[in-house]
């Protein structure tokens, strides 16, 4: 018998994007878009009839929700009641005493584990023994699941927690990867780590649905398949309304402003350019006369992206002879004779007479 089933978590709804390079309105729109993507996994619930939805912590911000937004949540489960929503709290929305969790009855189909020690739920009707653990605390460093072990292999089982397989020291529950291989899982959905990532065919990371920011770039979604007895078919779907890109741009010396311009709008294609949110890094060396203001970039390319962040790390072509012969006699004369003993083959001494020449000649101007 299969089930069929979606592993999500990392959701993190009422996030606030404080710590973001957003505007106000922007952030908000994407606190929003969380909720969106969210009443889409449970619209994909119903499309696929998944039995179960795995929840493997950080379902929302305790900091930032209300006892409205989890009744919000219990709703949008109640609109599933055929599937077992099984929920693993996270250090971001932890099952302490003061938990937004107990501040509500939630619906029948919703299971959530206790906090600090392994438990099992049982469904008979579908042959599934679920395993997981709750937190109550913001941080974990026991190694709680390394002992754990399948005891009945006549049954589905499924080990469903938040914590952090891919670092032994992590104060996040450390989990040892070769204790996972060697429990006899059918399927192991982790939570806690956002860049979704199978360790093998059957543990997998879901990854946060919507990425956060621009450390989590790549595609982004829902884990979801089918498990038997016999076999795991779980696989990654992309799911994000959008994605955070990273891009470098690389100009010369003998580029102008307006093909500099030019070449940031060809970072992608016009459809990717209207949803998206891209940083750009602009490198190499440009004319020593031509100011890269980033924010007048910005607002210059307002139109031809949804969000567009700049960051200049271009070193400009001084023409050293002649800002020698100028200033042979003061301490820009001397850095330049210095620098060059060093040897500018050297990138990084080259990029350290231009950072420090930029610098100089600033001040000379100010004077």
């Amino acid at each position: 018998m299969d089930i069929r089933c979606i592993h999500t978590g990392d959701v993190h709804l009422g996030m606030e994007f404080k710590s973001a390079s957003f505007d106000k309105n922007q952030a908000n729109t994407r606190r929003l878009e969380l909720w969106e993507t969210f009443n889409r996994i449970i619209d994909r619930c119903k499309e696929i009839k998944a039995q179960i939805l795995l929840i493997a912590g950080d379902l929302f911000e305790d900091e930032y929700c209300s006892v409205a937004d989890v009744k919000r949540i219990d709703s949008k489960f109640r609109e599933i009641m055929d599937t077992k929503v099984v929920i693993s709290a996270g250090n971001h929305d932890t099952l302490g005493k003061r938990s937004l969790y107990k501040l509500i009855k939630w619906g029948d189909n919703v299971h959530i584990f206790e906090p600090n020690s392994i438990t099992r739920i049982e469904f008979n009707d579908i042959n599934v023994v679920i395993w997981g653990l709750s937190w109550d605390k913001k941080l974990e460093r026991d190694n709680i699941l390394d002992e754990i072990k399948v005891e009945d292999t006549s049954k589905i089982n499924i080990l469903l927690a938040h914590g952090d397989a891919l670092s032994k020291d992590s104060e996040y529950l450390p989990i040892s990867k070769n204790a996972l291989m060697n429990s006899g899982f059918n399927y192991i959905a982790l939570g806690h780590i956002h860049k979704p990532q199978f360790i093998n065919d059957n543990i997998s990371y879901c990854g946060s649905p919507e990425p956060l920011d621009f450390g989590e770039t790549g595609s982004h979604g829902i884990i979801e398949g089918t498990i038997s007895v016999d076999e795991t078919k779980m696989s990654f779907k992309p799911f994000s309304k959008r994605e955070f890109i990273i891009k470098e741009i690389a100009i010369n010396e003998n580029m102008g402003y307006n093909e500099i311009i030019d070449a940031i709008k060809l970072l992608d294609s016009k459809e990717k350019r209207a949803k998206n949110l891209y940083r750009t890094i602009i490198t190499g060396t440009r004319d020593s006369y031509i100011d890269l203001n980033t924010r007048d970039i910005k607002e210059y390319l307002l139109n031809e992206f949804y969000y567009l962040d700049v960051i200049d790390k271009t070193t400009p072509d001084y023409d050293l002879d002649k800002i020698y012969k100028e200033n042979s006699n003061n301490i820009i004369g001397l850095f330049i004779k210095e620098m060059e003993k060093q040897g500018l083959d050297n990138e990084i001494v080259r990029n350290a007479l231009y950072y420090g020449l930029e610098v100089l000649l600033s001040e000379k101007v100010k004077k």
